[in-house]
């Protein structure tokens, strides 16, 4: 087997391997990293396994590419948000829709993320992604307050505690749903925290 990956340069070469990274992209997000092949991906991208490594060293390599997918469709919206922010900034009236904007990305892509976070503890690779993924998220943020007037003391770290909790309900009201949970209750915490923070 040839080892060495080609990057395409022509039309139809892109579109060929891109059809492999949609494919595993719906695989890994219907039965999971483990419970999908090389060749099923070749079957649901119509190219032979032998197409697949000449683009793709092993199923790793496309994982890493439907990864940047994934992280490109949550960064999308959240960057189309910030764009839209002007000054004076109120997070009385912020916190609620950065909450409901979190919830609706998680919901949108709720299969890739349990696929994928699945991965992040056990996988460096993909942890390292993520990683790279909030810290970027984090220090744009920032940015962007500071350019509307924000100058709040320890502004990244509180970003990133903010990003940790919104998560982290998110989480909670999209995928966990425990029955003993008043999310409202839990929603109206969550606000008020980020609220408090930049006070």
């Amino acid at each position: 087997m040839n080892n060495k990956v080609r990057e395409p340069k022509q039309i139809r070469s892109v579109e060929k391997k891109n059809k492999i990274i949609e494919a595993g992209y719906e695989l890994f997000s219907e039965v999971g990293y483990y419970g999908t092949n090389t060749a099923e991906i070749a079957k649901r991208a119509g190219v032979s396994t032998g197409i697949v490594y000449g683009y793709f060293k092993d199923k790793k390599d496309i994982l890493i590419c439907t990864l940047n997918i994934y992280i490109n469709n949550i960064f999308a919206p959240v960057e189309k948000f910030l764009s839209d922010l002007s000054s004076p900034i109120d997070f009385t009236a912020l916190a609620p829709k950065v909450i409901d904007l979190t919830i609706k990305v998680h919901a949108k892509n709720s299969k890739m993320h349990e696929a994928l976070h699945s991965l992040a503890s056990s996988d460096k690779d993909v942890s390292a992604e993520f990683i790279a993924f909030e810290d970027n998220l984090t220090l744009k943020i920032a940015e962007k307050l500071q350019s509307l007037g924000v100058n709040s003391h320890n502004l990244q770290e509180k970003i990133h505690f903010c990003l940790n909790i919104v998560q982290s309900f998110a989480h909670e009201s999209v995928y966990d749903k425990h029955s003993y949970i008043d999310y409202l209750a839990m929603r109206k915490m969550v606000e008020q925290t980020i609220i408090n923070l930049f006070l």
